[in-house]
């Protein structure tokens, strides 16, 4: 492809903001995985794949001999300060878009319109809807609380490109399908009220209700899929068990997007091949598996239609994370499509072709951003 993926600009369709503040080795340690933090068992987490890409990745960008040790990183970090280390990090991303889940520590990281003044890019808000209700039934009585959402659903849905849902992480992906009524949802936020859990709403028929009320709106809904912190299941995050969801949905003519996916990458694949509705990416599995990044993105792309696949980060709170991300997939991306042109397979004008379309071609066209 000789440099073809590395030069075109990409959609971002699931990111984060940054953190607005320098961290001791140990706050940058406990935000390079998914992991509760480092420890005196598992040592350092410099000594993973992420870690190992931020020495061999972004080390030269802070204008350090590539795999500079941990503590030459961390001290050249801490002099530049942690607003000059993000703009060195995202500005040879070549992200032109950035979709930013908003509801998690919004009140720590940068907004989207700052996170995308660094490079002069575009930003766009993904709304949680788990946050939206928690939000509601803080303020709210639960009886009337499905109406409720509805309203702070359509105020969020005027500027939104789309929602979100962590279902993954409350009760799991094995939901039932159908709708459940008003009296239904009602009832379910008095028990969550007198159970005392409303600041993290965990509960089946509530999480059912959000995402149906989502997709009465039509704008793309996003699921959590598998790879997490400790506070998943992971036997509960396959994507084969939004299977009945996922076929009550296709109707709709609403895209539902299937994140990160790991280690269900190749069931993903499978739901986007069968389900028209339904687009995938590998998310933050990149710069978590590191220099196996070029498998696990063959492995997505065996059975996903190219037209299905998007390009995310997951980028959270290290501008690292952003850096690493994006050079994993882009030689992910031209390692697969290397590959099929060497077998004779595709042509390289249609290797370029779906490059652009999994680039950014499919969020635009899934997002309708070119209508925004």
């Amino acid at each position: 492809m000789n440099g073809v993926v590395d030069g075109l600009p990409l959609i971002d369709h699931h990111c984060h903001g940054v953190v607005r503040d320098d961290l001791s080795r140990a706050g940058f340690e406990a935000m390079l995985t998914e992991a509760d933090a480092s420890g005196p068992l598992h040592g350092s987490l410099f000594d993973t794949q992420i870690g190992m890409g931020a020495r061999a990745i972004c080390a030269p960008l802070l204008e350090l001999e590539r795999f500079a040790a941990a503590d030459d990183y961390l001290a050249r970090r801490a002099d530049l300060g942690w607003d000059e280390v993000t703009r060195r990090m995202l500005a040879g991303t070549g992200i032109a878009h950035y979709l930013v889940d908003t509801g998690f520590l919004a009140d720590a990281l940068t907004t989207p319109r700052e996170l995308a003044a660094y490079t002069g890019a575009r930003a766009s808000e993904i709304v949680r809807l788990e946050t939206v209700a928690e939000e509601v039934l803080a303020r709210s009585e639960p009886v009337g609380f499905a109406a409720a959402v509805r309203v702070a659903l359509h105020e969020r849905a005027v500027t939104a490109v789309g929602f979100k849902s962590v279902a993954a992480y409350r009760v799991g992906l094995d939901l039932d399908p159908e709708r459940p009524s008003d009296a239904e949802v009602d009832a379910a936020a008095v028990e969550v009220l007198r159970n005392g859990t409303a600041a993290r709403i965990a509960h089946p028929t509530l999480t059912r209700f959000l995402i149906w009320a989502a997709l009465d709106f039509g704008l793309p809904l996003q699921f959590h899929v598998a790879y997490g912190d400790s506070d998943v299941d992971l036997a509960r995050c396959d994507p084969l068990l939004l299977t009945p969801f996922l076929r009550a949905s296709s109707g709709l003519g609403v895209p539902v997007m299937l994140l990160h996916n790991y280690p269900f990458q190749r069931s993903a694949g499978y739901l986007a091949q069968v389900f028209d509705h339904v687009f995938v990416d590998v998310g933050l599995t990149l710069h978590n598996v590191g220099v196996r990044a070029d498998a696990v993105l063959a492995e997505l792309l065996e059975l996903a239609p190219f037209g299905s696949v998007l390009f995310s980060s997951d980028g959270f709170g290290l501008p690292e994370i952003y850096a690493v991300n994006t050079t994993l997939f882009r030689r992910a991306l031209t390692a697969f499509l290397d590959d099929g042109i060497a077998r004779e397979y595709w042509s390289t004008a249609d290797a370029e072709r779906v490059a652009v379309m999994i680039c950014s071609g499919n969020a635009e066209r899934a997002y309708r951003l070119g209508a925004s």
